[in-house]
Protein backbone atom coordinates (compact mmCIF):
# COMPACT_ATOMS: atom_id res chain seq x y z
CA UNK A 1 0.00 0.00 0.00
CA UNK A 2 2.68 2.27 0.69
CA UNK A 3 4.41 1.93 -2.58
CA UNK A 4 0.57 2.61 -3.81
CA UNK A 5 0.39 5.54 -1.97
CA UNK A 6 3.34 6.93 -3.42
CA UNK A 7 2.36 6.97 -6.81
CA UNK A 8 -0.58 8.47 -5.60
CA UNK A 9 0.95 10.80 -4.52
CA UNK A 10 3.63 12.01 -6.99
CA UNK A 11 1.04 12.36 -9.49
CA UNK A 12 0.60 16.19 -10.22
CA UNK A 13 -2.62 15.78 -12.81
CA UNK A 14 -0.77 17.52 -15.37
CA UNK A 15 -2.59 14.97 -17.98
CA UNK A 16 0.89 14.78 -20.33
CA UNK A 17 -0.13 11.50 -20.06
CA UNK A 18 -3.46 11.62 -21.72
CA UNK A 19 -1.63 12.07 -25.41
CA UNK A 20 0.31 8.75 -25.25
CA UNK A 21 -2.45 6.27 -23.14
CA UNK A 22 -3.88 4.15 -25.55
CA UNK A 23 -7.39 3.88 -24.32
CA UNK A 24 -7.70 7.94 -23.88
CA UNK A 25 -6.32 8.29 -27.80
CA UNK A 26 -8.82 5.90 -29.18
CA UNK A 27 -12.03 6.36 -26.40
CA UNK A 28 -11.56 9.86 -25.56
CA UNK A 29 -12.66 9.32 -21.86
CA UNK A 30 -11.09 11.15 -19.04
CA UNK A 31 -11.67 7.78 -17.31
CA UNK A 32 -9.78 5.95 -19.35
CA UNK A 33 -6.18 7.60 -18.80
CA UNK A 34 -4.29 7.40 -16.49
CA UNK A 35 -4.68 10.55 -14.72
CA UNK A 36 -8.81 9.48 -14.60
CA UNK A 37 -7.78 6.04 -13.15
CA UNK A 38 -5.23 7.45 -10.68
CA UNK A 39 -8.51 9.15 -9.37
CA UNK A 40 -10.91 6.05 -8.97
CA UNK A 41 -8.14 4.16 -7.99
CA UNK A 42 -7.23 6.23 -5.35
CA UNK A 43 -10.41 7.18 -3.90
CA UNK A 44 -11.00 2.92 -3.63
CA UNK A 45 -7.23 2.55 -1.94
CA UNK A 46 -7.02 5.20 0.56
CA UNK A 47 -10.68 4.84 2.11
CA UNK A 48 -11.00 1.32 1.55
CA UNK A 49 -13.59 1.09 -0.35
CA UNK A 50 -15.64 -1.90 -2.19
CA UNK A 51 -14.99 -1.54 -6.22
CA UNK A 52 -17.53 -0.14 -7.85
CA UNK A 53 -18.54 -1.21 -11.24
CA UNK A 54 -17.46 2.12 -12.71
CA UNK A 55 -13.81 1.42 -11.11
CA UNK A 56 -13.45 -2.32 -12.29
CA UNK A 57 -14.97 -0.73 -16.32
CA UNK A 58 -12.09 1.68 -16.66
CA UNK A 59 -9.41 -0.38 -14.65
CA UNK A 60 -10.21 -3.36 -16.43
CA UNK A 61 -9.77 -1.12 -19.70
CA UNK A 62 -6.16 -0.83 -18.95
CA UNK A 63 -3.55 -2.30 -21.50
CA UNK A 64 -0.87 -2.08 -18.77
CA UNK A 65 1.68 -0.50 -21.79
CA UNK A 66 3.42 1.87 -19.49
CA UNK A 67 3.58 4.04 -22.24
CA UNK A 68 2.04 6.78 -19.87
CA UNK A 69 5.53 5.94 -17.65
CA UNK A 70 7.82 7.30 -20.63
CA UNK A 71 6.45 10.56 -20.49
CA UNK A 72 5.38 11.31 -16.76
CA UNK A 73 7.77 14.12 -15.62
CA UNK A 74 6.68 13.03 -12.17
CA UNK A 75 8.34 9.68 -12.32
CA UNK A 76 4.79 8.01 -11.25
CA UNK A 77 5.01 4.28 -10.93
CA UNK A 78 1.55 3.36 -12.21
CA UNK A 79 2.49 0.24 -13.52
CA UNK A 80 2.62 -0.78 -9.64
CA UNK A 81 -0.18 1.51 -8.68
CA UNK A 82 -2.67 -0.63 -11.49
CA UNK A 83 -1.39 -3.83 -10.50
CA UNK A 84 -1.92 -3.51 -6.64
CA UNK A 85 -5.69 -1.87 -7.76
CA UNK A 86 -6.07 -4.86 -10.06
CA UNK A 87 -5.16 -7.23 -7.19
CA UNK A 88 -7.26 -5.50 -4.87
CA UNK A 89 -10.39 -5.76 -7.11
CA UNK A 90 -9.67 -9.49 -7.68
CA UNK A 91 -9.73 -9.71 -3.43
CA UNK A 92 -13.23 -7.44 -2.97
CA UNK A 93 -15.30 -8.05 -5.90
CA UNK A 94 -16.83 -11.03 -7.32
CA UNK A 95 -17.11 -10.96 -11.12
CA UNK A 96 -19.70 -12.46 -13.13
CA UNK A 97 -19.84 -16.40 -13.92
CA UNK A 98 -18.67 -16.19 -17.49
CA UNK A 99 -15.88 -13.35 -16.76
CA UNK A 100 -14.74 -15.38 -13.67
CA UNK A 101 -14.83 -18.71 -15.67
CA UNK A 102 -12.95 -17.34 -18.26
CA UNK A 103 -10.27 -15.33 -16.16
CA UNK A 104 -10.16 -19.32 -14.37
CA UNK A 105 -9.47 -20.68 -17.42
CA UNK A 106 -6.69 -18.64 -18.82
CA UNK A 107 -4.75 -18.50 -15.57
CA UNK A 108 -4.75 -22.36 -15.33
CA UNK A 109 -4.29 -23.21 -19.06
CA UNK A 110 -1.97 -20.54 -20.71
CA UNK A 111 1.54 -20.11 -18.76
CA UNK A 112 1.31 -24.14 -18.87
CA UNK A 113 2.70 -25.14 -21.52
CA UNK A 114 1.51 -28.62 -22.01
CA UNK A 115 -1.88 -27.98 -21.31
CA UNK A 116 -2.11 -24.87 -24.12
CA UNK A 117 -0.91 -27.12 -26.52
CA UNK A 118 -3.43 -29.74 -25.80
CA UNK A 119 -6.48 -26.64 -25.48
CA UNK A 120 -5.42 -25.42 -28.41
CA UNK A 121 -5.18 -28.64 -30.40
CA UNK A 122 -8.92 -29.10 -29.45
CA UNK A 123 -9.67 -25.38 -30.07
CA UNK A 124 -10.22 -26.81 -34.04
CA UNK A 125 -13.60 -29.00 -33.02
CA UNK A 126 -14.82 -25.36 -31.77
CA UNK A 127 -14.07 -23.09 -34.80
CA UNK A 128 -18.10 -23.94 -36.27
CA UNK A 129 -19.32 -22.17 -33.26
CA UNK A 130 -17.26 -19.38 -34.20
CA UNK A 131 -20.04 -16.99 -35.49
CA UNK A 132 -21.91 -17.75 -32.54
CA UNK A 133 -19.55 -17.06 -30.48
CA UNK A 134 -19.01 -13.70 -31.93
CA UNK A 135 -22.98 -12.64 -31.56
CA UNK A 136 -23.20 -13.02 -27.67
CA UNK A 137 -21.41 -10.33 -25.67
CA UNK A 138 -20.67 -12.59 -22.57
CA UNK A 139 -18.41 -15.43 -25.00
CA UNK A 140 -17.20 -12.59 -27.06
CA UNK A 141 -13.29 -13.34 -24.74
CA UNK A 142 -14.33 -17.20 -26.28
CA UNK A 143 -14.58 -15.88 -29.76
CA UNK A 144 -11.41 -13.80 -29.68
CA UNK A 145 -9.44 -17.13 -28.48
CA UNK A 146 -10.29 -19.17 -31.21
CA UNK A 147 -9.72 -16.02 -33.92
CA UNK A 148 -5.88 -15.79 -32.09
CA UNK A 149 -5.48 -19.50 -32.08
CA UNK A 150 -3.34 -20.90 -35.08
CA UNK A 151 -4.40 -23.03 -37.21
CA UNK A 152 -1.30 -24.91 -37.48
CA UNK A 153 2.30 -25.32 -34.99
CA UNK A 154 5.71 -26.04 -35.34
CA UNK A 155 7.02 -28.90 -32.52
CA UNK A 156 9.54 -27.57 -29.97
CA UNK A 157 12.87 -29.69 -30.34
CA UNK A 158 13.86 -30.18 -27.19
CA UNK A 159 17.24 -29.18 -25.82
CA UNK A 160 19.30 -29.54 -22.51
CA UNK A 161 22.04 -27.12 -23.19
CA UNK A 162 23.85 -25.85 -26.72
CA UNK A 163 27.48 -24.62 -27.01
CA UNK A 164 29.05 -21.86 -28.33
CA UNK A 165 30.61 -21.55 -31.43
CA UNK A 166 33.97 -21.05 -31.64
CA UNK A 167 35.20 -18.97 -28.80
CA UNK A 168 33.36 -19.09 -26.16
CA UNK A 169 32.46 -15.66 -24.02
CA UNK A 170 30.20 -17.01 -21.18
CA UNK A 171 27.49 -19.05 -20.47
CA UNK A 172 23.66 -17.78 -20.19
CA UNK A 173 19.93 -19.27 -19.25
CA UNK A 174 17.48 -19.01 -21.41
CA UNK A 175 13.89 -18.26 -20.61
CA UNK A 176 12.01 -21.22 -21.73
CA UNK A 177 8.49 -19.28 -21.64
CA UNK A 178 4.82 -20.43 -21.85
CA UNK A 179 2.77 -19.64 -24.27
CA UNK A 180 6.17 -18.55 -26.91
CA UNK A 181 7.27 -21.89 -27.50
CA UNK A 182 4.20 -23.04 -28.05
CA UNK A 183 3.35 -20.87 -31.16
CA UNK A 184 6.22 -20.09 -32.53
CA UNK A 185 8.82 -22.70 -31.26
CA UNK A 186 11.12 -21.54 -33.82
CA UNK A 187 12.18 -17.90 -31.65
CA UNK A 188 13.65 -20.27 -29.20
CA UNK A 189 15.57 -22.23 -31.96
CA UNK A 190 16.77 -19.07 -33.58
CA UNK A 191 18.05 -17.51 -30.55
CA UNK A 192 19.94 -20.05 -29.75
CA UNK A 193 21.75 -20.40 -32.50
CA UNK A 194 22.31 -16.43 -32.04
CA UNK A 195 23.85 -16.89 -28.88
CA UNK A 196 25.94 -19.55 -29.71
CA UNK A 197 27.50 -17.57 -32.80
CA UNK A 198 28.08 -14.89 -30.12
CA UNK A 199 29.91 -17.05 -28.30
CA UNK A 200 27.81 -17.74 -26.14
CA UNK A 201 26.41 -21.66 -23.69
CA UNK A 202 22.92 -21.86 -23.64
CA UNK A 203 21.59 -23.76 -20.90
CA UNK A 204 17.86 -24.06 -19.45
CA UNK A 205 17.09 -24.53 -16.69
CA UNK A 206 14.98 -27.26 -15.08
CA UNK A 207 11.87 -26.52 -13.63
CA UNK A 208 11.76 -23.25 -14.25
CA UNK A 209 7.39 -21.89 -15.08
CA UNK A 210 6.02 -19.23 -16.56
CA UNK A 211 7.61 -15.76 -15.21
CA UNK A 212 3.57 -14.79 -14.08
CA UNK A 213 3.08 -11.97 -15.61
CA UNK A 214 0.22 -13.19 -17.57
CA UNK A 215 -1.79 -14.01 -14.47
CA UNK A 216 -0.37 -10.63 -12.44
CA UNK A 217 -2.05 -8.63 -14.61
CA UNK A 218 -5.50 -10.14 -14.29
CA UNK A 219 -5.33 -9.50 -10.46
CA UNK A 220 -3.72 -12.98 -9.38
CA UNK A 221 -1.45 -11.70 -7.47
CA UNK A 222 -0.94 -15.05 -5.15
CA UNK A 223 -0.40 -17.11 -8.03
CA UNK A 224 2.01 -14.52 -10.10
CA UNK A 225 4.37 -14.03 -6.35
CA UNK A 226 4.55 -18.21 -6.49
CA UNK A 227 6.24 -18.09 -9.75
CA UNK A 228 8.24 -15.79 -9.09
CA UNK A 229 9.46 -17.66 -6.21
CA UNK A 230 9.94 -21.15 -7.92
CA UNK A 231 12.09 -19.51 -10.75
CA UNK A 232 14.26 -17.49 -8.30
CA UNK A 233 15.03 -20.65 -6.74
CA UNK A 234 15.19 -22.27 -9.91
CA UNK A 235 18.09 -19.82 -11.21
CA UNK A 236 19.82 -20.01 -8.03
CA UNK A 237 20.35 -23.49 -8.31
CA UNK A 238 21.58 -22.79 -12.12
CA UNK A 239 23.58 -20.22 -11.33
CA UNK A 240 25.85 -22.28 -8.56
CA UNK A 241 25.86 -25.36 -11.00
CA UNK A 242 26.50 -23.51 -13.82
CA UNK A 243 27.40 -20.04 -13.37
CA UNK A 244 25.35 -18.23 -15.44
CA UNK A 245 26.15 -14.93 -16.26
CA UNK A 246 22.40 -13.61 -17.53
CA UNK A 247 18.85 -15.19 -17.73
CA UNK A 248 18.20 -14.16 -21.47
CA UNK A 249 14.54 -13.48 -22.63
CA UNK A 250 13.39 -13.52 -25.84
CA UNK A 251 9.47 -12.35 -24.75
CA UNK A 252 9.74 -8.66 -23.69
CA UNK A 253 6.56 -8.85 -21.36
CA UNK A 254 8.57 -11.90 -19.54
CA UNK A 255 11.82 -10.04 -19.41
CA UNK A 256 10.03 -6.51 -17.72
CA UNK A 257 8.12 -9.34 -15.26
CA UNK A 258 11.55 -10.87 -14.53
CA UNK A 259 13.27 -7.37 -13.87
CA UNK A 260 10.75 -6.83 -11.60
CA UNK A 261 11.08 -9.54 -9.51
CA UNK A 262 13.25 -7.71 -6.92
CA UNK A 263 10.18 -5.30 -6.38
CA UNK A 264 7.63 -8.06 -5.96
CA UNK A 265 9.45 -9.89 -3.53
CA UNK A 266 10.43 -7.30 -1.26
CA UNK A 267 8.45 -7.89 1.44
CA UNK A 268 9.85 -11.12 1.89
CA UNK A 269 12.61 -11.82 4.20
CA UNK A 270 13.24 -15.20 2.61
CA UNK A 271 13.19 -13.63 -1.30
CA UNK A 272 13.66 -10.12 -0.94
CA UNK A 273 17.86 -10.30 -1.58
CA UNK A 274 17.79 -13.25 -4.09
CA UNK A 275 15.16 -11.90 -6.25
CA UNK A 276 16.50 -8.44 -6.81
CA UNK A 277 19.96 -10.34 -7.69
CA UNK A 278 17.99 -12.65 -10.22
CA UNK A 279 16.48 -9.24 -11.56
CA UNK A 280 19.75 -7.51 -12.13
CA UNK A 281 20.84 -10.69 -14.60
CA UNK A 282 17.68 -10.41 -16.70
CA UNK A 283 18.57 -9.35 -20.11
CA UNK A 284 15.86 -9.05 -23.29
CA UNK A 285 18.01 -10.78 -26.05
CA UNK A 286 18.47 -7.48 -27.97
CA UNK A 287 19.68 -5.71 -24.66
CA UNK A 288 22.71 -8.61 -24.35
CA UNK A 289 23.23 -9.00 -28.04
CA UNK A 290 23.43 -4.89 -28.61
CA UNK A 291 26.52 -5.15 -25.92
CA UNK A 292 28.14 -8.03 -27.89
CA UNK A 293 30.56 -7.53 -31.17
CA UNK A 294 28.59 -8.17 -33.88
CA UNK A 295 28.33 -11.64 -35.54
CA UNK A 296 29.31 -11.40 -39.33
CA UNK A 297 26.50 -11.29 -41.82
CA UNK A 298 26.37 -14.48 -44.03
CA UNK A 299 24.50 -12.28 -46.65
CA UNK A 300 22.96 -8.54 -46.77
CA UNK A 301 19.26 -9.07 -46.99
CA UNK A 302 18.30 -5.70 -48.00
CA UNK A 303 14.99 -6.28 -46.82
CA UNK A 304 12.66 -3.23 -45.55
CA UNK A 305 12.06 -3.94 -42.34
CA UNK A 306 9.15 -2.23 -40.14
CA UNK A 307 10.47 -2.39 -36.26
CA UNK A 308 7.28 -2.64 -34.15
CA UNK A 309 8.80 -1.44 -30.58
CA UNK A 310 6.68 -3.86 -28.24
CA UNK A 311 5.25 -1.62 -25.20
CA UNK A 312 6.85 -4.14 -22.61
CA UNK A 313 10.04 -3.74 -24.39
CA UNK A 314 10.06 0.29 -25.08
CA UNK A 315 8.59 0.96 -21.76
CA UNK A 316 8.94 -1.58 -19.60
CA UNK A 317 12.71 -2.36 -19.96
CA UNK A 318 13.38 1.12 -21.68
CA UNK A 319 14.98 -1.02 -24.57
CA UNK A 320 14.53 1.79 -27.41
CA UNK A 321 17.13 1.50 -29.89
CA UNK A 322 18.86 -1.89 -29.76
CA UNK A 323 16.40 -4.02 -31.93
CA UNK A 324 16.75 -1.44 -34.81
CA UNK A 325 20.29 -1.35 -34.72
CA UNK A 326 21.09 -5.23 -34.45
CA UNK A 327 18.46 -5.28 -37.86
CA UNK A 328 20.38 -2.19 -39.56
CA UNK A 329 24.24 -3.27 -38.68
CA UNK A 330 22.81 -7.30 -40.42
CA UNK A 331 22.02 -5.14 -43.26
CA UNK A 332 18.09 -5.10 -43.19
CA UNK A 333 16.59 -1.39 -44.09
CA UNK A 334 14.98 -0.10 -41.12
CA UNK A 335 11.45 1.82 -40.59
CA UNK A 336 10.08 3.05 -37.53
CA UNK A 337 6.40 2.67 -37.33
CA UNK A 338 4.27 5.83 -36.83
CA UNK A 339 2.25 6.11 -33.03
CA UNK A 340 5.23 3.73 -32.14
CA UNK A 341 4.59 4.54 -28.59
CA UNK A 342 1.01 3.15 -28.94
CA UNK A 343 0.34 -0.40 -28.31
CA UNK A 344 -1.09 -3.02 -30.85
CA UNK A 345 -4.04 -4.13 -27.89
CA UNK A 346 -2.33 -7.31 -27.49
CA UNK A 347 -0.72 -6.85 -23.64
CA UNK A 348 -0.94 -10.07 -22.55
CA UNK A 349 -4.50 -11.39 -22.56
CA UNK A 350 -5.92 -8.10 -22.93
CA UNK A 351 -6.99 -8.85 -26.73
CA UNK A 352 -8.76 -11.75 -25.18
CA UNK A 353 -10.87 -10.12 -22.34
CA UNK A 354 -11.18 -6.62 -24.30
CA UNK A 355 -11.12 -7.36 -27.48
CA UNK A 356 -13.32 -5.00 -28.86
CA UNK A 357 -10.48 -2.16 -28.06
CA UNK A 358 -7.95 -4.22 -28.52
CA UNK A 359 -9.38 -4.87 -32.61
CA UNK A 360 -9.48 -1.19 -32.59
CA UNK A 361 -5.74 -0.72 -31.82
CA UNK A 362 -4.60 -3.50 -33.77
CA UNK A 363 -6.19 -1.89 -36.65
CA UNK A 364 -4.72 1.62 -36.11
CA UNK A 365 -1.13 -0.14 -35.67
CA UNK A 366 -2.01 -2.19 -39.08
CA UNK A 367 -2.85 1.28 -40.78
CA UNK A 368 0.35 2.73 -39.42
CA UNK A 369 2.82 -0.52 -40.83
CA UNK A 370 0.88 -0.32 -44.29
CA UNK A 371 1.83 3.13 -44.76
CA UNK A 372 5.46 2.23 -44.75
CA UNK A 373 5.08 -0.08 -47.76
CA UNK A 374 7.43 -2.79 -46.09
CA UNK A 375 8.35 -6.33 -46.70
CA UNK A 376 8.50 -7.73 -43.64
CA UNK A 377 7.64 -6.65 -40.01
CA UNK A 378 9.70 -7.49 -36.82
CA UNK A 379 8.67 -7.37 -33.12
CA UNK A 380 10.22 -8.63 -30.04
CA UNK A 381 7.44 -9.91 -28.10
CA UNK A 382 4.87 -13.36 -29.19
CA UNK A 383 2.16 -11.27 -27.67
CA UNK A 384 2.51 -8.68 -30.53
CA UNK A 385 3.52 -11.27 -33.32
CA UNK A 386 0.39 -13.38 -32.76
CA UNK A 387 -2.12 -10.24 -32.72
CA UNK A 388 -0.26 -8.27 -35.67
CA UNK A 389 0.21 -11.70 -37.58
CA UNK A 390 -3.67 -12.54 -37.44
CA UNK A 391 -4.66 -10.00 -39.75
CA UNK A 392 -1.25 -8.54 -41.28
CA UNK A 393 -0.87 -9.03 -45.01
CA UNK A 394 3.37 -9.10 -44.88
CA UNK A 395 5.08 -11.51 -42.90
CA UNK A 396 5.45 -10.62 -38.98
CA UNK A 397 8.76 -12.30 -37.52
CA UNK A 398 10.62 -12.54 -34.19
CA UNK A 399 13.89 -9.77 -34.47
CA UNK A 400 16.00 -13.03 -33.47
CA UNK A 401 14.35 -14.87 -36.31
CA UNK A 402 15.66 -12.05 -38.89
CA UNK A 403 18.84 -11.92 -37.21
CA UNK A 404 19.60 -15.15 -37.18
CA UNK A 405 19.36 -15.78 -41.03
CA UNK A 406 21.25 -13.04 -42.11
CA UNK A 407 24.02 -14.30 -39.97
CA UNK A 408 23.80 -18.02 -41.13
CA UNK A 409 20.58 -18.94 -40.17
CA UNK A 410 16.95 -20.55 -41.81
CA UNK A 411 15.29 -18.41 -43.60
CA UNK A 412 12.24 -17.26 -41.58
CA UNK A 413 8.98 -19.88 -42.61
CA UNK A 414 7.37 -16.21 -42.90
CA UNK A 415 9.62 -15.49 -45.61
CA UNK A 416 10.14 -18.60 -47.06
CA UNK A 417 8.16 -17.49 -50.38
CA UNK A 418 9.02 -14.39 -50.18
CA UNK A 419 12.43 -13.32 -50.04
CA UNK A 420 15.58 -13.80 -51.66
CA UNK A 421 17.82 -16.65 -50.89
CA UNK A 422 20.98 -15.86 -49.68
Amino acid sequence: MATSADAIRKCVHCGFCLATCPTYVLLGDELDSPRGRIYLMKDMLENARAPSRELIKHVDRCLSCLSCMSTCPSNVHYGHLVDHARAYIEQNHRRSFVDRAVRSWLAAILPYPRRFRVALAASSLARPFLPLLRKVASLKPLAAMLELAPKSRKRLRRAASSRADGPKRGRVALLQGCVEPVLSPQIREAAVRLLNRAGLDVVFARGEGCCGALVQHIGREAQALGSARRNVDVWEREIAANGVQAIVTTASGCGTQLKGYGFMLRGDPAYAERAARISALARDISELLGDLPPAAADFVPGLVVAHHSACSLQHGQKIRDAPARLLAAAGFIVKDVPEGHLCCGSAGVYNILQSDIATRLRERKVANIERLEVDVVAAGNIGCITQLAAVMRRPVVHTVELLDWATGGPTPRPLARRAPSP
